[in-house]
């Protein structure tokens, strides 16, 4: 009989939650609202960090490339604990703008940044960031950029096959000043009082190396070395290693490592083919994805892969970083003075799409990009061969 009780207890009570729950109408569809205990939720943390944004494909947090155009075709922007590989142009010229917008974007948002370099001065990097495009200067500025690049036989419109007018538009300027990733104005220098309101390290590499120290035989350079050593300390002393949560709100570390693999760092990789130490830079990248994967931090790295004769070398590269863009100039080649790519001063390849979780890798859908520098802006456009087409194709009324 005591077990009785009990039981119609919970029968009771349930029914009395069922007609509660038929009175207030509440169905398995509704949607429940925001619980007072959500910012002990994980997923909740993640999202509310300055700069950064969920993958509508997958849910893996974002932050922007400082290039709009770029964050679209790489599927709304680079994931955080990947790593982006510029593969420079052949004399070096665009490729440090691509690096610079990443950095820029740090400092707008908040992020640390960690600039490496063998050439120049971390601290020079940063006094030589693009301005930004803030609110209301934004779309001024960019329609004013647009005015000035028009020629006049960009303003005769074209008729084509109508299958070709439906292809998708790349955007090239601003649409709202709440949109994820910032424009930046490189014909002006970013304002000095948000680089020292910014956090940032440096790591020039003639000032770690004594011209003094011995180094014993290792499979590293002393220059990698050092700078992965750098990398983990900053990663761990400020909470970055995401198994060791901060204290404080959560950031995001920013890395940038400029010209890798080349003379500079004592890599031999780029002199000649058969070198002696052809897997130092494939181990470097091993172990640096390594500590990207357990932290909150998103790593640049532009590498002159041109010079590199060992094509297996470059296909392990390639492997061993999630993200590869290629850039190519016309200076200096037959294209410079193809009529068919006169309004351009390159072409942008995007060589691989990480797909996070998964042994296989994305291919990008959008061929034929092309960029151009203009007086202010670095755009890419979709390559439009409209003279050759229009010689091909049928032309409509």
């Amino acid at each position: 009989m005591a077990s009785v009780g009990p039981c119609g207890t919970g029968t009771g009570s349930t029914g009395s939650v069922a007609a509660a729950a038929s009175k207030n109408n509440v169905t398995s569809f509704q949607r429940r609202g925001p619980r007072a205990s959500s910012s002990d939720s994980g997923g909740s943390r993640l999202v509310s960090i300055a700069g950064t944004r969920p993958s509508v494909r997958n849910g893996q947090l974002l932050v922007s490339t400082g290039l709009p155009a770029l964050d679209q075709l790489l599927g709304g922007g680079l994931a955080v604990g990947t790593v982006l590989l510029i593969e420079e142009d052949k004399y070096n010229i665009y490729s440090p703008l691509l690096f610079k917008y990443f950095l820029a974007e740090g400092i707008i948002n908040g992020h640390t940044l960690l600039v490496a370099s063998a050439k120049e001065d971390p601290e020079k990097i940063l006094q030589e960031l693009p301005a930004p495009l803030l609110d209301d200067n934004c779309k001024k500025e960019f329609d004013e950029d647009i005015y000035n690049d028009k020629t006049p036989e960009s303003n005769i419109k074209m008729k084509i096959a109508w299958r070709y007018q439906l292809l998708p538009k790349m955007e090239a300027g601003p649409v709202s000043s709440s949109r994820f990733g910032h424009y930046y104005d490189v014909s002006k220098k970013m304002p000095q009082e948000l680089i020292e309101a910014s956090k940032w390290h440096g790591f020039f590499l003639p000032e770690k190396i004594s011209s003094t120290l011995n180094i014993e035989p290792c499979s590293l350079t002393h220059g990698y070395i050092k700078l992965l050593q750098f990398i983990q300390k900053i990663i761990y002393e400020e909470g970055f290693d995401g198994s060791n949560p901060q204290k404080k709100q959560k950031n995001i570390l920013r890395i940038g490592i400029q010209n890798l693999g080349s003379p500079l760092w004592g890599d031999d990789v780029c002199c000649t083919e058969n070198c002696d130490n052809s897997h130092n830079l494939t181990k470097f990248l091993y172990i640096l994805r390594g500590l990207l994967r357990t932290s909150l931090s998103a790593c640049i790295i532009t590498m002159p892969t041109h010079l590199i004769q060992n094509k297996a070398i470059i296909a392990r590269i390639t492997n061993l970083s999630d993200t590869v863009v290629h850039l190519e100039s016309f200076i200096g080649s037959a294209r410079e003075a193809n009529p068919l790519y006169k309004d351009y001063h390159g072409l942008i390849h995007i060589r691989q799409i990480p797909r996070l979780n998964n042994l296989i890798c994305d291919v990008s859908d959008v061929k034929d990009l092309a960029f151009k520098l203009k007086r202010k802006l670095f755009t890419i456009e979709l390559l439009w061969l409209e003279r050759w087409r229009t010689e091909h194709l049928v032309i409509l009324p």
